[in-house]
């Protein structure tokens, strides 16, 4: 309410005059204004997170590319009885781990596009907390109850860890200061009529229940209605940024599922999601090492930078081939040009200073348009499957490469399998 007030002298009387203006929708409206500016403000630092998160990404590929493929060569280079072979195994493995955590990276900033798959998310659960025991107080107990094969999910693996990242990490949140209980579970139930009449887009059926529970400080009727909105956080300016919950929210609704939240003050809260389950089994991926498809061929290998070109050139003579090296793409269009029919293919890096990779393919395929030419990324707006086939291309690798997926990418191009 505005109130305006005056006096006036009337009829040598001194008079006092007031009225009041209702101007709740003028204060709304003002309200209103400053949560878009704040919404607007925290859309532009996510989008400068976005496109900081490519960059890390692009260099930290190419340092995982370094660790990883040394760590191969070494790995061939010992022999089988090598007590060095189980520490080689251990560095491929957090390797492979880093890898997961920049493609986590860029499916956050939504650089990346969700692969939806067959999944056991029992394995992708028991991963995540792993990663998060390394950053737990030592006042917080964790109980699990997590078993594989309990049904397969279509998800996104980085997707599903997420999930766990953020409920995880907002449980923790809430026990902060004080002793606390974590408990995860996964467990498949059966969901009839009555179980989904209040939610359109699922059926009855078999799902798997994903549960975190922890014994925070828990949350009223009117914190509740609110968590899943965007930008709303009950947490200090500095500690979050209202995205987390919205974001599970928003993934779980993308593969198909619900979430129910429980809590009560001083009472703690539980968080649970219900994947629905598919007949087909998910493929689990076994440990046993395969050898790596020998081939023969001269190929011409480029990449800006040093370090990738002599692991590149290490790991394609270890797999038979002969190998011409460049770190310019102008120079290397020269050794093209000199002998075009001396190549069976190329392989090239996307980002490069002064040329992009598929500028330079441009370039080769005008010399010789059936030269089959690999593309290589490890992170590109510009880039991804469709858009290698439709320049061109005849197979993407994503960085960082191992032996594994450089002989098979190889072997299909040259038509070999």
């Amino acid at each position: 309410m505005e109130i305006t007030a005056n006096i006036l002298n009337y009829d040598e009387k001194d008079h006092f005059f007031a009225y009041g203006r209702d101007i709740s929708a003028k204060v709304h409206a003002e309200e209103n204004r400053k949560e878009l500016e704040s919404q607007l403000r925290q859309a532009q630092k996510m989008e400068a997170i976005g496109t900081l998160a490519g960059g890390i990404a692009h260099d930290f590929n190419n340092i995982l590319g370094a660790i990883l493929g040394y760590a191969q060569l070494a790995e061939m280079d010992l022999p089988k009885n090598s007590k060095s072979l189980k520490h080689i195994d251990q560095i491929l493995t957090a390797s492979n781990r880093a890898k997961n955590l920049v493609r986590q990276i860029l499916a956050f900033s939504r650089q990346s596009k969700p692969e939806m798959i067959p999944v056991d998310i029992g394995i992708i659960v028991k991963e995540a907390l792993h990663l998060l025991r390394a950053s737990l107080p030592a006042n917080i107990e964790i109980q699990e109850n997590i078993r594989s094969n309990l049904g397969t999910v279509i998800a996104e693996q980085t997707q599903v860890h997420q999930i766990m990242m953020n409920l995880c990490t907002n449980a923790l949140h809430a026990m902060k200061n004080q002793d606390g209980h974590l408990e995860v579970s996964l467990v498949p139930v059966e969901l009839n009529k009555t179980d989904t009449a209040a939610y359109t887009d699922i059926k009855p059926g078999r799902y798997l229940k994903l549960t975190v529970k922890d014994s925070g400080h828990g949350m009223d009727a009117a914190t509740l209605s609110r968590i899943f909105d965007p930008y709303f956080t009950t947490k200090d300016a500095n500690e979050g940024t209202g995205l987390g919950l919205a974001m599970v929210h928003g993934i779980v609704k993308d593969h198909g599922g619900i979430i129910k939240v429980d809590s009560e003050p001083g009472f703690g809260t539980s968080f649970h999601i219900f994947f629905p389950c598919i007949e087909e089994t998910a493929e689990v991926k076994d440990k046993i090492k395969k050898p790596f498809s020998m081939g023969t061929g001269q190929i011409l290998f480029l990449d800006d930078d040093k370090v990738l070109v002599d692991i590149g050139r290490k790991m394609m003579i270890k797999l038979g081939y002969k190998v011409d090296i460049r770190t310019s793409p102008y120079e290397a269009i020269e050794a093209f040009k000199a002998d075009p029919n001396k190549y069976d293919t190329v392989i090239t890096d996307m980002t490069m200073p002064g040329m992009s990779g598929d500028v330079f393919a441009k370039k080769i395929l005008k010399i010789r348009p059936d030269i089959p030419i690999i593309i290589c990324t490890g992170f590109s707006n510009m880039m991804n499957p469709e858009k290698a086939s439709e320049a061109g291309f005849k197979a993407l690798l994503m960085k960082p490469i191992t032996m594994s997926d450089l002989s098979m990418c190889i072997q299909n191009v040259l038509g070999n399998n």
